[in-house]
């Protein structure tokens, strides 16, 4: 028997008809879950529609003896997200399982950036997974169980040029995350997020000087870098963080070429100034590099936690 089980588990994988999402969805429905195949089928930068990802996707799970559902409904609408949740309803009667996966690309130099490109990205990276996981989150509250992932990005955590868009998307997934996380855990509701990396449609978008360097670092791994750079090695992880073995929340993991790790943000020891009248700035510049260097660093689960961690620091520095 598995570790990792979904038996009786109902799980929604947005944008789930292609790339990373299709793999999830194949990977969860083989260890026992009910899957609703959510895909509004578009292209690589999100124009057009067709059920046949879905669909295509739908079949491959229950023809090697899965349950699935199709999904087509666009995740960019708070109605869409309604109505994806609704689908794992009326074919399977809960919901235990969000993966927040949908989204496209419409990568663009920062000055380029105009609000098509913009609300097209907020809509379905940002506002899409609140939408799905808001309607989902409702009924794990209830049931007292829930497992949501969203994928963010390394360009949302890390940067990456002609990405601000999309960074700026993904970077708000984190701070769902974040605050989800901390508002469903005495609910038993689980929220990670995601650093993916994997060559699919979406990254085989990018701009030709960005896939020429991403080729570069690729050659430079030589034989070690195997078959590494595809979506299934992804997909472990993804399984993991949506399993009930899962007891981890408020976690930001990256899985990049087989290799699994956790990211945070973290403050470091920094300085503290006087108590009765705020540092000028000519004392900030004189202590900058105690501030700016990494060196000892604390990982606050809050805003509040951040405010104790500063009070503990109070008085050691000055």
């Amino acid at each position: 028997m598995n570790a990792v089980d979904f038996k009786d588990r109902v799980a929604i994988v947005t944008g789930a008809g292609g790339g990373l999402g299709r793999t999830y969805a194949l990977e969860l429905a083989s260890r026992g879950a009910a899957v609703v195949v959510n895909d509004l089928g578009g292209s690589f930068d999100g124009q057009g529609s067709s059920q046949r990802m879905a669909d295509q996707v739908v079949e491959e799970i229950r023809s090697a003896g899965g349950r699935a559902a199709a999904n087509y409904d666009s995740v960019a609408t708070r109605a869409g997200g309604q109505a994806i949740v609704q689908t794992a309803l009326d074919h399977f009667g809960r919901v235990d399982v969000v993966i927040n996966n949908a989204g496209h690309l419409r990568n663009a130099l920062f000055e380029d950036i105009d609000d098509a490109i913009l609300d097209s990205i907020i809509d379905v990276h940002l506002k899409g997974a609140i939408y799905v996981t808001q309607a989902a989150y409702k009924i794990m509250k209830q049931q007292g169980y829930g497992r949501v992932v969203f994928a963010s990005s390394a360009a949302g955590a890390f940067g990456n040029p002609q990405q601000a868009a999309y960074a700026a998307a993904k970077a708000g997934l984190l701070g769902v995350m974040n605050v989800l996380s901390l508002e469903g855990r005495e609910h038993g509701v689980l929220c990670n997020a995601l650093l993916p990396t994997a060559n699919s449609r979406m990254a085989a978008a990018m701009d030709p000087r960005q896939l020429e360097a991403f080729g570069a670092q690729y050659a430079a791994f030589g034989e070690q870098l195997g078959n590494a750079y595809l979506p299934e090695f992804v997909t472990p992880l993804v399984v993991y963080l949506a399993s009930e073995a899962c007891s981890s929340t408020h976690g930001i993991y990256s899985a990049s070429v087989g290799h699994y790790a956790r990211a945070f943000l973290a403050v470091n020891q920094g300085w503290t100034g006087p108590r009765q009248a705020p540092a000028s700035a000519d004392e900030l510049a004189r202590h900058f590099q105690q501030i700016h260097e990494v060196g000892d660093y604390s990982i606050p689960e809050s805003l509040s936690d951040e405010f104790a961690i500063i009070q503990r620091n109070l008085g050691k520095q000055h």
